[in-house]
């Protein structure tokens, strides 16, 4: 008698993909707490069990013991120190010991110096390491109404790694979905963590975060004529707004007034801090970053021959404060000065 498996092993794999598709639901264990006016409906969402694994991801490493001062600045006592030449010779020893642990700790010195000569430039690592000071002490001294007072070091994006977790390229996943719709041809349905998995244009950086594409995309007039703006333009701003949302942990109501999103006024302070954030972002990515493209190798650059890019999560890393707020800089306060060189936004062709 020959039997028919096909009905058992039919109920086998959709056992299997329900089992899957479980494994992708977050527990319900939802902490709410009120953000807004009561009975507006603004209340911020947090999963208890993320917020525990955010709180370990955004520790901040003991600081290095403080050194007294030799009297004799690094310059003076280095060869080609561009940068923190000022800094006394013991101090700058101690935050390059720094940067080693935050950077490159398996590697050491020497993942940026050549071992020949220290003061030599044939690495890019270290032509490389030298533009993050400059940006680095520009967000410090130039992008409070961002950053504030908390600042930021290096750690705050590499946490231990050579090249920070969070970066992007433009029109980064390619391939297709399944081999059914190319994704390179609408530059969407692709399931990526930079849009939560959703369906939503995933290379929204290019525009807004590179470019200064108009974010907007509210009608302001009751009539549809007022509003040129696409559905596909506006499905490039939600793909920004999941990203910002996953980035920091938050739902929308972090930085907007549901009774009406888009009016400036009644929203919270976290959507003017917000807006300045997308601006440094942008002249981070066209003023520092970008300009490095000719320093890389070829195996650090992008699909399209880019160069790596920040975004919200670079710095984030799921957290709504970066390191949960801790701030690094009286530790080091030599990487946020009282005034520093300070690049413009350098608009690029819209892609």
């Amino acid at each position: 008698m020959k039997i028919d498996l096909r009905l058992p092993i039919l109920f086998g794999v959709l056992a299997v993909l329900t089992g899957l598709i479980a494994l992708t639901f977050e527990a319900p264990y939802v902490t709410m707490s009120q953000w807004g006016y009561r009975g507006t409906g603004m209340a911020v969402v947090y999963n208890d069990k993320a917020i525990k694994a955010s709180e370990v991801a955004n520790l901040v490493p003991a600081a290095q013991d403080k050194v007294e001062k030799s009297g004799k600045k690094a310059r003076e006592v280095y060869e080609n120190v561009q940068v923190l030449g000022d800094l006394d010779e013991n101090e700058f020893n101690r935050l390059m010991a720094a940067i080693t642990e935050w950077v490159s700790p398996e590697q050491g010195c020497s993942y940026c110096h050549n071992e020949e000569g220290f003061a030599h430039d044939k690495m890019y690592q270290k032509v490389v390491a030298r533009s993050m000071l400059k940006m680095t002490q520009d967000i410090n001294a130039n992008w409070t109404s961002h950053v504030k007072a908390t600042g930021v070091t290096c750690y705050t994006c590499h946490r231990g790694n050579n090249v920070p977790a969070n970066i992007w390229f433009n029109n980064e996943p390619g391939g297709s979905m399944a081999g059914v719709i190319p994704p390179k041809t609408i530059g969407q349905n692709t399931p990526v963590k930079s849009v939560a998995y959703s369906s939503l244009p995933y290379d929204y950086g290019t525009s807004f975060l590179e470019n200064d594409a108009q974010i907007r995309v509210n009608s302001e007039t009751a009539l549809p004529g007022g509003n040129q703006t696409s559905l596909m333009r506006t499905e490039h701003t939600y793909g920004l707004m999941m990203h910002m949302s996953s980035s920091l942990g938050v739902n929308c109501t972090y930085c907007h007034n549901t009774r009406n999103i888009s009016q400036r006024e009644n929203n919270p302070p976290q959507w003017a801090n917000a807006w300045h954030g997308i601006r440094m972002v942008r002249t981070m990515n066209t003023g520092y970053l970008n300009p490095l493209k000719p320093v890389y190798p070829a195996t650090r650059l992008g699909a399209l021959g880019d160069a790596p890019k920040l975004n919200c999560a670079t710095c984030h890393n799921g957290a709504y404060k970066p390191l949960n707020g801790t701030s690094m800089i009286p530790d080091y306060p030599e990487l946020a000065p009282a005034t520093a060189t300070k690049v413009s936004y350098l608009p690029l062709k819209t892609n």
